[in-house]
């Protein structure tokens, strides 16, 4: 703002304390919301160091009821006759709480930064046409919105949904995670429950006309319409008591334990080295094992003992 600039240390001496804040919050309101600074403002039930900011501020006590009332256009008097703030109110609000941002120029900024999001899907929509009718409806049904809630986490998003539905349908067919480490740079990027994995199968259903549904069997047919076939079993299992390589085997002659398909996993790792250290453990912690003449009686231990032959 041009004019005479705001004395900051005594404005925040004067309004900036947080017996006031629930003030120039209120003021702050009015601004984004376009309204003018003028008419009373009212706090329901304030304790009494708020009161005795308010009588401070406007230089005489408060009313007597209940309630804190508080007229703006009174606070915007004492700023200005005090040199404080000599543009008054407004100007004040701006220095101790930044920019104020109306209301409508806000929602206009979001909504045109949703417009940039959806750019990807729009480009996809105009080069290939099958996906019209399904990018208008994802645009308007709020879909997108609730799985990326911003627009920035929402772009990079459509990015990754609008490459693969431009690689549908897959031919000749191929498996899904194998295709989604192609395209996406990892195995588990479709998976079940992943944003870009909804978006996708939403879309890849608009794309080969299945109806709608639920479940993993339904799940499994629109993927394998678009040519992505699913795995029944992907993922990584921990077996018990099942033998496998140990430790201190070695490995299968003419491969490297990097290149082994054993041990790969860091939980197997982790299963193998404890099961190791727990029988490590249990080895060393065992007592002797003892023999059928330990088990006798003292004197008949001794007694068969001495007719052991001599070694």
């Amino acid at each position: 703002m041009s004019g005479p600039p705001v004395d900051e240390a005594r404005l925040q001496r004067l309004l900036g304390g947080a017996d006031l804040a629930w003030l120039v919050e209120r003021a702050r309101r009015r601004l984004e919301r376009g309204q003018p600074l003028a008419g009373a403002v009212s706090l329901a039930t304030p304790s009494p160091a708020e009161r005795a900011a308010v009588e401070r501020l406007l230089g005489r006590a408060p009313g007597a009821g209940r309630a804190l009332t508080v007229r703006l256009d009174a606070v915007d008097a004492v700023l200005i006759r005090s040199g404080i703030s000599p543009e008054g109110l407004e100007a004040a609000v701006t220095v101790l709480t930044g920019r104020v941002v109306p209301l409508d120029e806000a929602r206009r900024s979001e909504e045109r930064a949703w417009r940039e999001a959806y750019e990807p899907l729009t480009v996809l929509a105009a080069d290939r046409p099958a996906y019209a009718a399904w990018v208008a409806r994802v645009c308007d049904d709020g879909l997108v919105r609730r799985l990326a809630r911003t627009p920035a986490t929402a772009r990079p998003l459509l990015e990754q949904t609008a490459r693969v539905l431009r690689l549908l349908p897959a031919e000749p067919a191929r498996s899904l995670s194998v295709f989604a480490a192609d395209v996406l740079g990892s195995a588990h990027a479709l998976d079940d429950g992943t944003p870009v994995a909804t978006l996708t199968l939403s879309g890849t259903r608009a794309l080969t006309g299945r109806p709608e549904g639920s479940g993993a069997a339904w799940r499994r047919a629109v993927w394998a319409a678009a040519g992505l076939l699913r795995d029944d079993v992907s993922s990584t299992v921990l077996t018990l008591n099942l033998r496998g390589m140990r430790p201190w085997s070695g490995w299968p002659r003419g491969e490297s334990r990097a290149s082994s398909p054993f041990d790969r996993s860091p939980a197997v790792r982790r299963a193998q080295h404890h099961r190791w250290s727990t029988s490590v453990r249990t080895r060393r912690s065992c007592p002797p094992r003892r023999t059928a003449t330990d088990r006798l009686p003292g004197r008949w231990s001794a007694s068969r003992a001495s007719r052991r032959p001599p070694r």
